[in-house]
């Protein structure tokens, strides 16, 4: 249950970048919540990738759960990209800032990062109710 209430509040941290990329003053405003949603994405990237772990530890789930094991996996997977992309930004910042050719490429991927970025927030929100429900009707003894 922990990771679907996790994955939901990592997807609200995402969406609203998909509803400000379409504002005129939207650089600024992200700019402004970039050095937050980076360390937020960051962690929460690692704690995707844990839980990928955890579910690839927990094979033998799918022969006794697999509808849990699928939506443990799908919901990290989830989790480990919303992170990763909400923690681009820092990453260029502090690995891409030296080079030059490679913060203007960035920047162009960051472009077209954005408007995926708030679809993959959206499907986050409803695999994470989906892992919050699943929890209750799947659990493992």
């Amino acid at each position: 249950m922990i990771y679907g209430i996790t994955l939901i509040l990592l997807s609200i941290i995402a969406v609203p970048s998909l509803i400000l990329s379409k504002k005129p003053n939207a650089k600024e405003l992200l700019e402004k919540v970039e050095p937050y949603q980076g360390w937020i994405g960051i962690v929460f990237c690692c704690w995707g990738i844990w839980g990928l772990v955890m579910a690839i530890l927990n094979l033998g789930w799918l022969t006794s759960a697999p509808i849990w094991w699928i939506t443990l996996t799908a919901g990290n997977l989830v989790e480990a990209c919303l992170g990763f992309l909400l923690g681009f930004p820092l990453i260029n910042k502090f690995f891409l800032s030296n080079n030059e050719k490679a913060r203007e490429k960035a920047v162009r991927i960051r472009a077209q990062v954005a408007p995926k970025q708030g679809s993959l927030g959206i499907l986050g929100i409803i695999v994470g109710i989906w892992m919050i429900v699943a929890s209750f009707l799947f659990t493992i003894a």
